[in-house]
């Protein structure tokens, strides 16, 4: 019997494809290689909901032959290393795109009305807040898209449909893909941290993205902007950001991601009540739980069939002669 580990329970749809396909499922309840790799023993099969793999683990683990991974981020997985051993990596790309657009969605209006905070001053008696003014309309406002992929596609329209002009940076994007939409297209971020009044970042943490947001591209924002980051933590540097919204220099930040998750308590971060916090649950809908699940269960039990399936984040991986016989 085919066995494949998972760093963490996996929504009961992704759990049935596997079993159905007679595969025996252990859960090692951690994501730390060092913790998980006694699980590993014999396992032609990984699915990380948590935690990391290094080249050192694959390289003790003869019989891995998949990396699952329940969405599109790999930055937690040596996909170098993956390749060159032969390892595919399965992805679910599109599953939960949809959750999380209208999680940047309805936290950009939170953070526009001035929802949390308003919540958390009117339960302690203070009816005043009212007129502070602080919040205003989206109708006519200006959303900067750094990225223009599935999620970042999706927000675009969802904002362009309650009257909001868009913006998009995407250097992987051709600017007429993005201008037969209705949006404008730029090649330079400085006009978006200039002129948008919300900024939603949807790229992928590489070396290029890490500390993309510091405190210069804070500085060149406006002071009424609102800054959501539903990627990835590390693509804003959180120091910068924090002084930028305990001085006041933008108005408010929603993030779904924090450089270390769990986000400790402590977190200067979640001291600021112009900060909407989340715990990584963007994607996390009932409906994207089971569509990032199937697809990265559907993923690893074809390649344990022997079969090529496509969604994978190292297509060349098919190269390596491991496949040489595959379909």
């Amino acid at each position: 019997m085919k066995k494949v580990v998972i760093t963490q329970p996996l929504h009961k749809d992704g759990c049935e494809i596997l079993e159905k396909d007679g595969i025996e499922i252990s859960v090692s309840n951690t994501g730390e290689p060092a913790e998980y790799l006694p699980y590993l023993d014999g396992a032609e099969g990984l699915i990380i909901r948590i935690g990391h793999i290094d080249r050192a683990t694959m390289e003790k683990c003869p019989d891995l032959k998949v990396i699952g991974r329940p969405g599109v981020g790999v930055d937690n997985v040596d996909v170098k290393a993956a390749t060159e051993l032969g390892i595919p990596v399965v992805i679910a790309p599109g599953a939960n795109s949809r959750s999380v657009a209208e999680a940047a969605f309805s936290m950009m209006f939170a953070a526009a009305k001035d929802l949390v905070r308003a919540d958390k001053e009117t339960r302690k008696g203070n009816f005043k807040v009212r007129s502070e003014y602080k919040a205003y309309e989206i109708n006519g406002k200006t959303l900067g898209l750094i990225g223009y992929g599935h999620i970042g596609s999706i927000l675009a329209h969802m904002s362009a449909a309650v009257g909001m002009n868009v913006i998009v940076y995407d250097p992987f994007v051709k600017p007429e893909a993005v201008e037969k939409e209705g949006f404008k297209y730029t090649n330079d971020t400085a006009e978006i941290y200039k002129n948008a009044d919300v900024i939603s970042l949807h790229v992928p943490l590489t070396d290029s993205t890490r500390n993309l947001i510091g405190e210069k591209e804070l500085a060149s924002m406006k002071k009424s902007a609102i800054l959501i980051n539903c990627a990835r933590g590390g693509i804003i540097n959180e120091k910068a950001l924090y002084d930028a919204l305990k001085n006041n220099v933008i108005q408010a930040a929603c993030l779904d991601v924090f450089e270390k998750e769990p986000v400790p308590a402590d977190d200067p971060l979640l001291s600021l009540d112009n900060v909407i916090a989340y715990p990584h649950m963007a994607g996390q809908t009932k409906e994207a739980a089971s569509n990032v699940a199937t697809g990265a269960a559907r993923g690893v039990a074809a390649i344990l069939r022997g079969e090529k399936w496509p969604a994978v984040c190292n297509p060349e991986v098919y190269k390596h002669p491991r496949f040489k016989d595959f379909k």
